[in-house]
């Protein structure tokens, strides 16, 4: 009888941390994010766009010069698509770029001017190198080198949503395209 019971109690040991671990893991696997285009809505009304009585090449002619005005670098020679650059250092050691696209099409009143910004960050990363000297019989000696070389690494990207974004970027091509 002693022995029976030993055994069970062996089997129990064993068993219960396998079913302890089970659970755990099937707790992790639950629990995974939803995926991005899960959430995406495509709602009719929208932050992105803003509409001109002027022809198209006219409003993003409009959208360029608010560009300007802002410090943004402008990109590309097409009259029709519009993409401006400006960078920022929040940090001594990060780089935030700030991408801006409009792209003018025509519409019923005249034009429709739609806007995309995208924010990228980068990390300044440095790292040293080294100089090895090797001597046959004697072994090899590293030697640390003065040089660092700092490099900006790109950590992220983001769309930017904000609808007061936009609004302040429409607000602006507004007062000039009266």
């Amino acid at each position: 009888m002693k022995i029976v019971s030993r055994t069970m109690f062996h089997r129990c040991r064993l068993i219960v941390p396998m079913l302890l671990l089970g659970l755990l893991l099937g707790a992790c696997n639950s629990t995974q994010p939803a995926r991005v285009y899960q959430n995406e809505t495509f709602a009719a009304e929208t932050p992105f766009q803003y509409y001109s009585s002027r022809e198209p090449d006219g409003a993003c002619e409009i959208g360029k010069r608010a560009l300007l005005s802002q410090g943004y670098q402008i990109e590309g020679t097409q009259s029709l698509v519009i993409r401006g650059e400006k960078y920022f250092q929040p940090k001594l050691d990060q780089a935030t770029k700030l991408t801006i696209t409009l792209v003018c099409l025509p519409s019923s009143l005249g034009a429709v001017m739609y806007a995309n910004a995208l924010e990228t960050q980068f990390e300044l990363k440095s790292r040293g190198s080294s100089a090895g000297v090797s001597l046959s019989g004697m072994g090899s000696l590293s030697l640390p080198w003065s040089a660092d070389k700092d490099t900006l690494v790109k950590i992220g990207d983001e769309t930017i949503t904000s609808p007061e974004f936009y609004q302040r970027l429409f607000e602006l091509i507004k007062t000039l395209d009266g």
